[in-house]
């Protein structure tokens, strides 16, 4: 099987204060379907920028991205969006949640964004809710919620449109230790079992751990990671 995400030449460089700061290097990078993939590196190191990237949501400075056999680099704006309702989900550090929309409004917003009828969209997201263990929780407002619930929450929200690739920036970051394991144990057994590529920043060494390939940004190139639990 090809990979899902192709990442060539990519190079990112920011102009700030009149200095040049290359983040990304030249990359190249395969990612193959299934896999669980964590991207650690220092804060700086160009994690977020990597993930934007992938999700269109920042055009690079030189190089490509192929997801699925789609050239994103090349797509309209209007492309790209549609593109990610149909192929990607996201998990962030501050869950993102609507907090004027209910938990179950939050969850089935992406299948309503895609065109799906609402009693479908309410349908899979209750199902997922159900998965998370948030059934009773379906009609309370996001601020109602703990912050390990939210981000179970925004679990739910990732997959409800069965993509084939999650994006993962510091999923745990904003929880306590014992929240965030619970929340990454979930994650991993939902996203196995979907067979659901992820991409994961983190700078979690117990994170790390549990991936399927672990890489490291280091002077704007992917690199093994050999060791996760060291520093």
């Amino acid at each position: 099987m090809g990979p899902l995400v192709e990442l060539e030449h990519l190079t990112k460089i920011y102009q700030e204060a009149g200095q040049t700061r290359v983040v990304l290097n030249d990359l190249n990078a395969k990612i193959f379907p299934g896999q669980i993939i964590v991207v650690r590196g220092r804060s700086g190191s160009g994690k977020s920028t990597l993930l934007n990237l992938i999700a269109g949501l920042d055009d690079p400075t030189s190089g490509d991205i192929r997801i699925a056999g789609q050239l994103v680099t090349q797509m309209s704006p209007r492309q790209r969006a549609l593109f990610r309702r149909q192929q990607l989900g996201f998990v962030f550090q501050f869950f993102n949640l609507i907090p004027t929309l209910t938990v179950l409004e939050n969850v089935r917003l992406p299948a309503e964004l895609a065109g799906r009828p609402v009693p479908e969209a309410s349908e899979r997201a209750r199902r997922l809710l159900r998965e998370v263990g948030l059934d009773d929780r379906q009609s309370d407002f996001p601020d109602r919620l703990s912050g390990g619930e939210q981000q179970r929450v925004a679990i739910a929200r990732a997959l409800v449109e069965q993509p084939a690739l999650v994006l993962a920036d510091e999923p745990t970051g904003n929880l306590d230790r014992l929240t965030g394991e619970a929340v990454i144990e979930l994650m991993r057994r939902m996203m196995r079992e979907r067979a659901i590529t992820v991409l994961l920043a983190t700078h979690s060494h117990r994170i790390a751990a549990e991936a399927d390939l672990r890489l490291a940004l280091v002077d704007g190139q992917l690199v093994a990671d050999a060791d996760p639990l060291e520093s």
